[in-house]
């Protein structure tokens, strides 16, 4: 997804429909996918870097370490500020996730991830 990559680690078939859990890394200064909201809890457990996440209308720069919580159906976004590759492990639940992938990809082909920073 140009400057974003995503790869799941387990998904909703693989845990019948329980959870998801997928990495998402971010070059320097990449915006993320743009505020949205889904019906999916996401809880972020940074690996590397510094991701600046909002949540609702908060937005917290989270160092390696830290854990984000996101209730389903919470507004949110993300993108990597910082001048390092920065990356997340995302935990999804319930696991439904994944079967929109397709279309964010075709999302982020016609739309590629702008500067986070300008």
């Amino acid at each position: 997804m140009g400057r974003i990559t995503a790869l799941f680690k387990a998904d909703g078939e693989e845990t019948a429909g329980g959870y998801s859990i997928s990495e998402w890394w971010l070059e320097p200064n990449t915006k993320g996918p743009g505020t949205h909201s889904h019906p999916e809890d996401d809880i972020f457990y940074v690996l590397a870097g510094t991701m600046s996440i909002l949540v609702g209308t908060t937005w917290t720069d989270a160092a390696p370490g830290s854990f984000v919580l996101i209730p389903g159906g919470t507004t949110h976004d993300f993108e990597n500020r910082g001048t390092v590759r920065a990356g997340v492990l995302n935990f999804s639940t319930p696991g439904t996730f994944e079967p929109h992938m397709p279309g964010i990809v075709q999302w982020f082909r016609e739309n590629p991830p702008g500067n986070a920073v300008p």
